[in-house]
């Protein structure tokens, strides 16, 4: 194996999680953010880099743990787990992933009637229509081999990267002090920190795609030291341009826009971008603005389709005595997705936040707490184990479920 085409293939991996990452989430992410003024923004910053890096490198660690080459994360978990606390954790893995890519489906639908109907002023087709030819490119996309699919994927986090940077950059001119000039009292900036914790975890989150990208490590470097010595490189550079990247913007736009301003925009429901061009009554921010939202829907559909096609399978396998093969559920589930994402997202329903913060606990259970609890308990994770790393990814993952559920009630 040459070095070149080995870093060639971390490249495209580290564009692929970042992809992942960076869905439709980090548009509110400002809003959320940003609403306690500039020191819990300079906090979270320093806390969300080792949060995001070592959480995925332990979910990385646990699906490459088990003594079968290829088993994806549900076989994982049935075999340190046994039979019933995997079932369980493959369903609650699915039913995590999932609400969210029809979230997908209804955002991508929103977004290219409201581009046509708002920028390029012509009349959008039927919802029916509309939804239907989307989802059906998007899920095309996904039937393709998997290099064509990665392919796809990392040509559309090139302009999602450049955007974004040049959107952060384009806003230094407008940038106030009205942030700054916000201290909180400790109690509220504790609180504040508190609660955006798990909006961090969501805008980072690439662990759909987690267990298919450490299945391809294995499959493409053999040796289990050198698979977890580049699957590490790759998460911790992922996390890096995602702290860079998205943090500079979070900033750019808290600086811009005073924390009233901010508090506007959470009660409109309206992203940071679509905010940002209604104040600046601004056509290069109303025409980036949208595309940002469709290429950050259309490059996070990937890892999240991964993530629940993987899930149903490994359900529908476990409830059967011969498992159905790879290609042909492949398929299967290409046509089940397909119908559900079409008619959630021609009826468009305004539950689909609700679902998407119970699945927040799900998500940061899987994420936080399950690889640490399988280093104390799986003897093939032995050698992680009495790292500081680990306590401190336990607490954020607690901190995080406590906060969503609080949220919640």
């Amino acid at each position: 194996m040459n070095h070149y085409s080995s870093k060639r293939f971390a490249l495209t991996w580290v564009l692929s999680l970042f992809g992942t990452a960076v869905g439709a989430g980090v548009l509110f992410l400002p809003i959320n953010a940003g609403m306690g003024g500039f020191l819990p923004l300079v906090v979270m910053t320093l806390l969300v880099g080792p949060m995001t890096y070592l959480a995925h490198r332990g979910l990385a660690r646990f699906v490459l743990s088990s003594k079968i080459p290829g088993s994806d994360i549900t076989s994982v978990v049935r075999e340190h787990f046994g039979e019933t606390a995997g079932k369980l954790i493959t369903l609650l893995y699915f039913l995590a992933i999932f609400p969210i890519l029809l979230i997908y489906g209804v955002g991508i639908t929103n977004t290219v009637a409201s581009f046509l109907e708002n920028q390029l002023h012509i009349a959008a087709p039927p919802r029916i229509v509309l939804s239907f030819v989307l989802i059906a490119i998007m899920i095309g996309i996904m039937l393709l081999n998997e290099e064509v699919m990665l392919k796809i994927t990392t040509y559309l986090v090139y302009p999602l990267v450049a955007i974004l940077f040049g959107l952060s950059v384009y806003l230094i001119p407008e940038w106030n002090g009205a942030a700054l000039s916000q201290v909180p009292q400790t109690s509220d900036f504790l609180i504040t920190l508190w609660l955006t914790i798990p909006v961090l975890v969501f805008a980072f989150n690439h662990s759909p795609a987690i267990s298919a990208f450490a299945l391809s490590q294995q499959k493409f470097y053999q040796d289990r030291q050198e698979t977890d010595k580049q699957a590490s490189k790759v998460l911790f550079s992922t996390a890096g341009i995602l702290v860079l990247f998205v943090m500079f913007f979070v900033f750019s736009c808290v600086l811009t826009l005073t924390p009233e301003e901010l508090l506007q925009a959470k009660a409109q429901n309206i992203s940071i971008l679509s905010y940002l061009a209604n104040k600046f009554d601004n056509p290069i921010i109303s025409y980036f603005g949208p595309l940002v939202a469709f290429l950050a829907i259309g490059s996070s559909f990937f890892g999240h389709y991964l993530g629940a096609r993987e899930g149903l399978e490994g359900l529908v396998n476990q409830m059967r005595s011969e498992p159905i093969k790879p290609a042909k559920f492949k398929k299967i589930t290409a046509v089940v997705f397909f119908i559900i994402l079409w008619i959630v997202a021609t009826l468009n329903p305004s539950i689909l936040g609700f679902i998407e913060s119970l699945g927040g606990p799900v998500i940061a259970m899987i994420l936080f707490i399950m690889p640490m609890y399988a280093i104390r308990s799986v003897p093939a994770l032995q050698q992680f184990k009495g790292k500081l790393s680990n306590i401190f990814v336990v607490i954020m993952g607690l901190i995080a479920i406590s906060a969503i559920v609080y949220g919640l009630f």
